[in-house]
């Protein structure tokens, strides 16, 4: 029986700088409505991971967490993209979406960065890329990637070639 499901990948981070990296290489293959889940307890390297992906991608300025505002949305000064990074900490569940306006980012054409989105789980369109991140140690980061419909499926397949060179 094999470890991991046929598409998912797993990847160990021995340092912070990596785990950035690994965010820049998957957030430079983000098109717009791509929908990517970042997953994991506090201090896991959810946002160490989204700055890279920001980086990677393109965006106009440094991904802070949204922790507060619970969105901000980027820019890239090559086109007109968009890439919103939400942070669901302190929502309540899908009934304080609304608030945020998620239905109307879904629509928008934006690609979505979700922390912690087991928190909107249900309001989450049934095809993303699901990304858990686990603290191994103080430096070592586990992050598993889970591809749900064929974009993300592509998608992990580029950012395997991309990082290991197979």
């Amino acid at each position: 029986m094999p470890i991991l499901k046929e598409g998912e990948l797993d990847f160990i981070s021995t340092s912070a700088e990596q785990t950035q990296r690994l965010g820049a290489r998957l957030g430079a293959l983000i098109r717009p409505g791509d929908v990517i889940c970042l997953s994991g307890e506090m201090g896991a390297g959810k946002t160490v991971f989204a700055g890279g992906m920001g980086a990677g991608w393109g965006a106009d300025g440094v991904m802070a967490s949204p922790t507060y505002t619970i969105v901000h949305e980027h820019r890239r000064a090559a086109d007109s993209n968009r890439l919103a990074h939400l942070d669901c900490y302190r929502l309540s569940g899908t009934a304080d979406i609304d608030s945020i306006g998620f239905d109307d980012l879904l629509e928008s054409g934006a690609a979505l960065l979700i922390e912690w989105p087991e928190k909107i789980e249900d309001a989450l369109p049934a095809e993303r890329l699901w990304v858990r991140l686990r603290a191994v140690s103080d430096v070592h980061r586990s992050i598993h990637f889970t591809p749900v419909g064929e974009r993300y499926v592509q998608m992990l397949a580029l950012f395997r070639q991309s990082v290991t060179g197979a």
